[in-house]
């Protein structure tokens, strides 16, 4: 006899309760599109702010970070940011993305395979949509503590990290073989 897990259609934080969380995720959809993605953290930080930030930490050591939500096609992030608290250089391994501001500002340099790395500012309620391969160093600046909510679809992929932008590759690496429980 064989017992295996099965995971539920949507895992989602025990701290947030709101309602809408669930109707949010379409636990059906596999694979959302950047704009989907958007859409989706955009409404998350508008709609369901005092959930969020009664989750929020801030830590000095380290940047925090609380998965929110979990679908088959999907996966919510809330992540903190003191000023100068960066990520390394890195892609998300073929996943679409997308992250909106909660509160504070984010600078990110950021890169798509074989185009020049370029900077943007996202300050809080701006949200960006991004297609698999661009690669990103996103950073607090600011004298505030900044927030942000982040999606990625398809889930669980893993992410590639670089020295610097200028090592991404010419070329946007396949997705690597999911395997779901």
């Amino acid at each position: 006899m064989t017992t295996s897990i099965v995971r539920p259609d949507v895992e989602i934080h025990p701290r947030l309760t709101d309602p809408l969380l669930p109707e949010l995720l379409h636990p059906k959809r596999l694979l959302w599109t950047p704009r989907e993605l958007a859409d989706l953290t955009t409404t998350v930080t508008t709609e369901l702010t005092a959930g969020l930030r009664s989750l929020l930490r801030f830590d000095e050591e380290q940047r925090w970070w609380a998965r929110l939500a979990l679908t088959d096609g999907v996966e919510l992030w809330l992540l903190s940011w003191l000023p100068g608290q960066h990520t390394q250089p890195h892609d998300h391994g073929g996943a679409s993305g997308s992250f909106t501001v909660l509160q504070g500002e984010l600078g990110e340099e950021y890169r798509y395979p074989g185009g020049p790395i370029r900077r943007r500012t996202h300050t809080a309620g701006e949200g960006i949509g991004f297609g698999a391969g661009r690669a990103h160093q996103v950073t607090g600046i600011g004298d505030a503590p900044a927030a942000s909510v982040h999606a990625y679809s398809p889930p669980l992929v893993p992410t590639r990290e670089y020295t610097t932008l200028a090592d991404v590759p010419s070329e946007i690496p396949p997705l690597p073989a999911l395997v779901r429980p």
